[in-house]
């Protein structure tokens, strides 16, 4: 269909509409929802903007005004990635009114009206964009609640969001008696027709809805009543996003995926790398184009009152001509700057379009008359940023109110999201989905038109800006390891060179061609780098890369791998004359102090041995399993053997096995002499002084290796589950899930320098916990982040502490540098 499609959504002015909202001067409807109407305007410099107002008939509604101004801020803190910034919010007068940057875009139920089923990659690109914003509010265990065909645009670069909150994507919002505010859902969840109180798996639900809708151009469920009983109708969705789509429809909230393995799904290397070069049909890219065309060929506003105003941009209040105040139109992208992208190019005006389509509801729902809603406790007002004052119908749980004992003034991080339930103090009622809001008892505070610049909280669910991003050099001939030294310098090795890369920066420090290494660098006690050659040992410094004199190893000896490091001394596996040793050799001193013959492993294999725990008189090491010798195995009868040695001369102490763990089994211990070993679907503790068992934590998948720190036992199982446990009784302290895909590789877990945040990595993201309660933090995934064409986007992420210069994500030979503790 071509430019002239009546599905255009640019209309005039009608009576009742505002002329004027602040610095903007509107021009032209866009598009209009159940309980508020967008309009696309300009600033004084011509700056296109989207402005969205309340309907005539709810605008002087408190109920109302406090729920617009709670989504508006839910949008402020979730800004970036696909949710449009907010240039501007206003609350106060007599039209509350939020401003972001315009681009042309398409609701879905436009886009599927115009054009048909959208392409199998334009729905990953869809789903995998909607579900990557759905994680960032999941990790709170907030409910978004704002999925609708109407409230998801389709523009040229990849999806946004535009409602944040059960209001925004209402189907109906009425004004009652007494001040009250009823407002019926389009859909409902099987959670929510039975009666409970919906959650995170709740929107993954209704993203299920919205993809069988994008793919097939129909609703997947005939009715509301179909939603607890019938099975949703797929057999029109293409076959490869068949059975993502029909988990994110199971009936029963704990059998749905996460909204981060339904991102992962459907995008691994995310949706922004997906959409790059295209990922719209024809005919809605012509629609698009259209559409901005017909924008471009608005009247341009009036520049009077315009100079010295103060006006909000990118959240930051300041004073100056029209000139200071643009704002972005293009894709919206995480950036540090609102101000950063170009105004599109104007576009030929097409012919005026016909008044809009009707567009499908997602889920057909009768309109019966409303009932009277059930009285319930008024919110807080709407300048405010606290906690609700009553449990919530529509979040994972309740949070005190502002003025609880213990609290300050300011917002805490579980309140920043008060409003991602836009109304979270709202009563289901019955099954047409009608939430009723109480007006309180007064009006909220009116604010000025233009509020003072306040500083953007950290946003729980949303990852840290990476502050830099490092991409290192592919070499053919060896694999790349990371170390961190001194908490100054990621120290990257291969068997060409040693590189030094600023932690605080990104930048490259120096490179040392004379240090080259099939290993990964160590740090000494007295701060020196390490490097493991061919010939000997390079201390390198870490300052400048300076090489010193080599320390040669042993006469004939031929280093194959390093088995641990404590002090100045290194552990390591070597040959010489055909025979296989473990050394210990002092690094101060450039000498032997002992070795000790040990099998030479399976052909053409060479042994590797880690030093997995250390006593004050020993130290007790496990040989690498791939390396076993079919008589090894069959001696051991299948169990992983462990041996201690004399610290002091080297000597066997005792070798056997532990539990039931096996030779693959992870394995982790600590300088107290404790083993963690996984066996079967139970994690194990034993004390190798008396080589008895301690404790044991069963579970329900196989446990990962474990991280000790402070006191505490941090693990990962199979099923993306994270443990903490009390390292001395085993007593489980937390659980929490990754909602990565169950089954695939056990998440690695790292602990903070600082202690307080976890991280768990795996293949498809780095997921963050607070340390101390579990509570999930954010996810990061380097799409949209990673410079185009570079890294892996098949690698497994994994974490390296920086200390007080943050963290380092790597991916491949990608490396990205996080403030984190």
């Amino acid at each position: 269909m071509g430019p002239s499609s009546p599905l255009q959504p640019i209309g005039p002015l009608r009576d009742g509409d505002p002329r004027r909202c602040g610095p903007y001067t509107v021009l032209a409807r866009l598009r209009e929802s159940a309980s508020a109407v967008r309009y696309f305007a300009r600033d004084g410099d011509g700056t296109p903007v989207v402005i969205t107002a309340p309907r005539a008939s709810l605008a002087e509604l408190p109920a109302f005004r406090r729920r617009f101004a709670a989504e508006a801020r839910t949008a402020e803190r979730l800004a970036g990635g696909w949710v449009p910034e907010p240039l501007e919010v206003s609350g106060g007068g007599p039209l509350p009114w939020t401003a972001t940057p315009y681009v042309p875009a398409l609701t879905l139920g436009e886009a599927v009206a115009l054009a048909g089923p959208l392409p199998a990659r334009a729905v990953r690109v869809l789903g995998a964009g909607l579900a990557e914003t759905l994680a960032r509010v999941h990790a709170t265990g907030a409910v978004l609640h704002g999925l609708a065909p109407g409230t998801v645009l389709l523009a040229a670069d990849g999806p946004r969001l535009t409602a944040f909150g059960a209001l925004g994507a209402a189907e109906a919002a009425q004004a009652r008696a007494g001040g009250q505010l009823s407002v019926r859902l389009g859909y409902l969840t099987p959670e929510q027709a039975a009666g409970h109180e919906p959650g995170p798996p709740s929107d993954v639900f209704v993203l299920g809805l919205l993809l069988a809708y994008a793919a097939t151009g129909t609703p997947p469920l005939a009715d509301a009543d179909a939603i607890a009983d019938a099975e949703p109708a797929l057999g029109a969705v293409p076959e490869d996003l068949r059975p993502l789509i029909a988990r994110c429809l199971a009936k029963a909230p704990e059998d749905r995926p996460g909204a981060g393995e339904a991102a992962a799904a459907l995008a691994l290397e995310g949706a922004a790398a997906l959409a790059r070069g295209g990922w719209l049909p024809d005919p809605l890219i012509e629609a698009l184009d259209a559409q901005a065309a017909r924008v471009a060929a608005l009247p341009a506003p009036d520049d009077e009152d315009t100079d010295g105003r103060t006006v909000r941009v990118g959240r930051q209040a300041r004073r100056g001509t029209a000139a200071d105040t643009a704002a972005p139109a293009g894709p919206v992208v995480p950036r540090p700057s609102a101000a950063a992208a170009p105004v599109p190019p104007p576009l030929p005006l097409p012919p005026a379009p016909q008044a809009p389509a009707p567009v499908p509801a997602l889920l057909p729902v009768p309109a019966p008359a409303l009932p009277a809603p059930a009285p319930v406790p008024a919110l807080p007002a709407a300048a405010g940023v606290s906690a609700p004052s009553a449990p919530s119908a529509l979040s994972a749980g309740s949070a005190p109110s502002a003025g609880s004992p213990g609290r300050g003034a300011g917002p805490s991080r579980r309140g920043l999201l008060t409003g991602l339930a836009a109304g979270v103090t709202g009563a289901v009622l019955g099954g047409g989905g009608v939430l009723a809001f109480a007006s309180g008892d007064a009006e909220p505070p009116r604010t000025d038109a233009r509020p003072a610049a306040r500083p953007r909280p950290a946003v729980p669910g949303v990852p840290p800006r990476p502050r830099w991003a490092h991409e290192h050099p592919a070499t053919a001939r060896s694999t790349l390891h990371a170390a961190v030294w001194r908490d100054r310098a990621l120290v990257l090795t291969t068997d060409a060179h040693t590189t030094a890369v600023d932690l605080t920066t990104g930048r490259r420090l120096w490179q040392a061609a004379g240090a080259p290494s099939a290993h990964r660098a160590l740090t000494l006690a007295d701060g020196r780098l390490l490097v493991a050659g061919t010939d000997g040992f390079r201390p390198v410094s870490g300052a400048d890369g300076a090489v010193g004199r080599p320390l040669p190893y042993p006469a004939g000896v031929r280093l194959s791998s390093v088995a641990g490091i404590s002090g100045t001394v290194v552990w390591f596996t070597g040959t010489a004359a055909s025979r296989t040793y473990l050394f210990a050799y002092d690094t101060a001193r450039a000498e032997e102090l002992w070795r000790i013959q040990v099998p030479n492993g399976r052909a053409p294999r060479t042994p590797v041995h880690e030093v997995l725990a250390l006593r004050p008189d020993m130290l007790v090491v496990r040989q690498d399993p791939a390396s076993l010798t079919a008589a090894q195995v069959k001696a051991a009868k299948g169990l992983a053997v462990f041996h201690a040695h004399d610290r002091a001369t080297g000597a066997r102490r005792w070798f056997r096995p532990f539990g039931a763990a096996r030779p693959g089994g992870a394995v982790s211990g600590d300088e107290s002499g404790r083993l963690y070993t996984a066996a079967g679907t139970g994690l194990y503790a034993f004390d190798t002084g008396t080589r008895r068992p301690l404790w044991q934590l069963p579970g329900t998948a196989a446990f990962g290796r474990a991280r000790l720190a402070g006191g505490t036992l941090f693990v990962a199982d199979r099923d993306q589950n994270v443990h903490a446990v009390d390292a001395a009784t085993g007593r489980a302290r937390w659980r929490r899930g990754t909602e990565a895909a169950a089954g695939g590789d056990v998440p690695e877990v790292t602990v903070g320098a600082g202690g307080r945040t976890l991280f768990a990595a795996d293949g498809a993201q780095v997921t963050a916990f607070g340390a101390g309660d579990g509570r999930r933090l954010w996810k990061f995934q380097d799409a949209g982040v990673r410079a185009p064409g570079g890294g892996d986007s098949s690698a497994a992420y994994s974490v390296s502490v920086a200390g007080a210069a943050g963290v380092v994500v790597r991916r491949g030979r990608m490396f990205y540098g996080l403030p984190v503790e």
